[in-house]
């Protein structure tokens, strides 16, 4: 499975197919991708394949994960976008499918300004969304800015970057993604190792940090900024769009001034404004119940209802409310109701999409 999917993404690469993922989706294997890739395909098919077979091995030496489309690990949220990659190469521990995920992204080129917006935003959604994760690019200026403040605050944050884990482009940023790494955070990537940071990569590797995210934030952009191809992505994607609105003499943050005017995102200035938007006031009370020691073993009742969604997570892994109420024949007020009460009792998390997973 696995050096099929590599394969079917090499091949994805080499002939700038849009359908692959649709057909995956249809038919949930890589064979039959292949099948279909194959009959188009004018390079060396077969030293496409030793190379798929060659990257399996070199992740395995240097403790890459391979997180294929198809595995619980791979980041959901990103799954379900219609040009999501067929396998991603992680390194670290973050939990790709958080409850909460926001990227930050912005101009390369950040004033005071911008920087101390990040590190104000990331701190109050510390306070704010205990369980949140920040997503970024690891480039410089915003990116970086974003990944440092949730380092200091001790968020996991992941980088998604444009070439293979075999490098960190730029090298100065080296050490912060070690830090991720060790962490609760992680570097991940869709490229091959030996795969070099080219231009082209870059707006590529956007629609990943774009997909994998519940929002997209954008803290100063120029009008032609990457900041601005991430939120176009995030909209298409059915995604929360959010902007800090900055001066209007500034160039620096134009982008973003234009996306507000634009309708295009909506305007905030603190963590609150997107905790309000996102609808997630309940995820810091909910997180100190479990802090103040609030577990599972403590609710040793459960009614019958909440019991079969247990079973069913289990047996199924992450569902949607409606495919619960068809997996376990139950009313949809009566999924409602037991999904709620299990998530208080902290057995499941609500997940972007009204997905509910099991945890532990």
């Amino acid at each position: 499975m696995i050096p099929s999917l590599i394969l079917s993404q090499l091949c994805m690469k080499q002939l700038r197919l849009t359908d692959a993922k649709t057909l995956y989706d249809e038919t949930a294997s890589a064979e039959e991708v292949l099948k279909h890739v194959k009959k188009h395909i004018n390079e060396d098919y077969a030293a496409l394949e030793r190379r798929a077979y060659e990257e399996v091995e070199w992740c395995q030496q240097h403790m890459v994960q391979i997180a294929c489309i198809s595995d619980a690990a791979y980041p959901d949220r990103l799954r379900r976008c219609a040009d999501a990659p067929f396998v991603l190469f992680v390194r670290g521990k973050a939990d790709l499918n958080a409850p909460h995920i926001v990227s930050i992204v912005g101009t390369r080129k950040c004033t005071a300004y911008g920087k101390d917006c990040v590190e104000r935003l990331v701190t109050e959604l510390r306070q704010l969304c205990p369980d949140i994760m920040i997503v970024s690019g690891l480039a410089y200026g915003i990116d970086i800015a974003a990944h440092r403040a949730a380092l200091k605050d001790n968020i996991p944050t992941v980088g998604v970057v444009a070439h293979g884990q075999d490098t960190i482009y730029p090298s100065l940023h080296r050490n912060e993604a070690n830090k991720m790494v060790l962490g609760n955070g992680g570097v991940l990537t869709e490229y091959l190792s030996g795969t070099r940071p080219e231009a082209r990569n870059f707006l590529q590797r956007n629609r990943i940090i774009a997909g994998m995210s519940d929002a997209t934030i954008v803290i100063e952009s120029a009008v032609h900024g990457g900041g601005l191809v991430t939120a176009r992505l995030a909209q298409d994607y059915g995604r929360d769009v959010m902007a800090i609105p900055g001066p209007i003499h500034s160039l620096a943050s134009e982008g973003c001034n234009h996306l507000i005017r634009d309708n295009k995102a909506a305007l905030i200035t603190s963590g609150k404004d997107i905790i309000t938007m996102m609808g997630w006031e309940n995820a810091a009370a909910l997180q100190e119940a479990r802090q103040a020691g609030i577990e599972r073993t403590m609710f040793v009742e459960l009614s019958e209802e909440e019991k079969k969604i247990l079973e069913t997570l289990r047996t199924h892994g992450d569902q949607h409310a409606n495919t619960l109420t068809m997996l376990t024949r139950l009313p949809i007020n009566a999924v409602a109701t037991a999904t709620f009460t299990l998530e208080m009792k902290g057995l499941i998390k609500a997940m972007s999409g009204n997905i509910f997973h099991l945890i532990g």
